[in-house]
């Protein structure tokens, strides 16, 4: 009788040990691979992309980003959704941003072209350094992040661009 007290004993102890060792597996394997960017101007598949880039792009973020997605150009109002989100980015630039912060720039589109040029304006006036220790992510077409970058640079922000194809 106590061989089979001992070893129900032993089965109990171990039992939480091989749960844990399931839970890290099951873990690795929901890694997913990183989503395509969009190729045509459907707001929801570039919101699920945005947030898949930015999610990806957290290393050092210690708070929630601020994330400026520009709708499609194509849009009703495209204007005035420009004008009030430039309004809101040139706000939260110019009276700063915390260090450990993460500020994301894209467009619901294939063209980046409009969400550089929000970043450059958003710029424009923000004093040297003064966003040091924050992360800049441009997420757009390549002849539109050295542009970014060159706007960006004098901030101190830690600049990050990730291609869509």
């Amino acid at each position: 009788m106590n061989i089979i007290a001992r070893l129900l004993l032993i089965a109990a102890l171990t039992m939480p040990f091989a749960a844990c060792k399931k839970e890290e597996d099951a873990k690795k394997e929901t890694a997913t691979a990183p989503m395509a960017a969009p190729t045509n101007e459907d707001a929801a598949a570039w919101r699920a992309y945005v947030t898949d880039v930015v999610g990806r792009n957290m290393e050092g973020v210690t708070s929630q980003p601020f994330i400026y997605l520009l709708p499609p150009e194509s849009s009703d109002d495209f204007e005035g959704l420009y004008g009030r989100l430039l309004d809101k980015a040139q706000s939260d630039v110019s009276r700063g941003i915390l260090a450990g912060n993460l500020l994301a720039f894209a467009s619901a589109s294939p063209s980046s072209t409009k969400s550089a040029d929000l970043v450059v304006a958003s710029f424009a006036d923000v004093k040297p350094d003064k966003l040091k220790g924050v992360k800049l992510l441009f997420i757009g077409k390549a002849e539109d992040s050295d542009r970014v970058k060159a706007a960006v640079e004098p901030s101190g922000v830690n600049y990050v661009f990730v291609e869509t194809k």
